[in-house]
């Protein structure tokens, strides 16, 4: 008589716009005079997803004939080592998902790619501006050189807890971060990866952290530490050129929360908190002469616009 073992099915889940703040955008967070400006959100929603380890070829294996005199230790080894053979190495990963084997996750964690954003966050925040870099012209008070510091929380702060990915996502194989995406792009790029999209509120929390940084990196401006401030934006056909910076550039370009390029580079969409339906709204601006605040918002677009600046990241819910 054969011998008689368990079966375990392992299956292959496939979880899977107008140039932003130029200086005459209209925020719906703008500033109420010229040195001080008061920027407040909320938030709500979830959605988890799951990415499991195995092909469809390991079902084959598994109700061939040919492996029924194995005994079940000696058949998994087979079928783990024809997985790997088939190109699937432990080290072949999607820079934007973790592929940790379910059963080793701890759902309290973030996955490998994402960073933990843990803390008070502050809905209302008064910044005062010490130093504007330009006084007349087009750009007159609109880039601020110097906060004052600290900046002013005007309410109570609440608790967030999510996980947010650490760079903007950049298709399998690709060096630099997807651009001409829409918000519904980002939505289903987002829900394929058992991610979604990050809420306004918590995009601010992650660039500006319990210390409420006007910038991702401080309260002084640095024309340097981000991909920002170029002005060789437009290419002899008028077109926008395309000065995407990929994950190893501007290193300084960093958040509290270890978040990278949340100021510049592009200009990233997020769910406006509490709208019904859904409702876009663009951060953090791109490679422009922008005001590349945390709280800056660009709000003058549908979920359908996508331009040669536009692009995302996702966020995750914590059990």
């Amino acid at each position: 008589m054969k011998p008689s073992f368990p079966i375990i099915l392992l299956t292959t889940s496939t979880l899977f716009g107008c140039v932003g703040e130029y200086a005459n955008d209209t925020t719906r967070s703008g500033p109420t005079s010229p040195a001080t400006s008061i920027e407040s959100n909320s938030s709500a929603r979830d959605s988890i997803g799951a990415h499991l380890f195995a092909t469809h070829t390991t079902i084959q294996h598994l109700a061939n004939a040919r492996h029924a005199s194995l005994s079940f230790a000696e058949l998994a080894d087979t079928i783990l080592t024809q997985h790997a053979s088939a190109g699937h190495p432990a080290n072949s990963q999607d820079p934007n998902t973790d592929n940790t084997d379910i059963a080793d996750k701890d759902p309290s964690t973030c996955p490998s790619e994402m960073a933990l954003v843990s803390g008070q966050y502050c809905p209302n925040v008064q910044h005062t501006c010490l130093r504007w870099l330009e006084t007349t012209g087009r750009f007159a008070r609109f880039r601020c050189a110097e906060y004052a510091r600290p900046a002013k929380c005007v309410g109570e702060r609440r608790h967030m807890h999510f996980c947010m990915d650490r760079y903007e996502y950049t298709p399998p194989g690709e060096t630099l971060p997807a651009s001409v995406q829409s918000w519904t792009d980002a939505q289903r790029t987002c829900k394929s990866l058992g991610k979604r999209v990050c809420l306004e509120s918590e995009w601010n929390f992650a660039c500006e952290g319990e210390e409420l940084r006007p910038y991702s990196y401080g309260f002084i401006r640095d024309p340097h530490a981000c991909n920002a401030d170029r002005t060789d934006i437009y290419r002899r056909d008028g077109r926008l050129a395309d000065l995407r910076a990929g994950r190893d550039s501007h290193p300084e370009c960093v958040s509290p929360f270890g978040v990278h390029h949340l100021t510049g580079n592009l200009e990233e969409w997020t769910t406006i908190d509490g709208s019904t339906p859904e409702r876009p709204a663009m951060k953090g601006a791109y490679w422009q002469p922008s005001r590349n605040h945390c709280r800056a918002a660009q709000t003058a677009h549908d979920r359908y616009y996508k331009g040669d600046e536009t692009g995302f990241r996702c966020c995750k819910d914590l059990e």
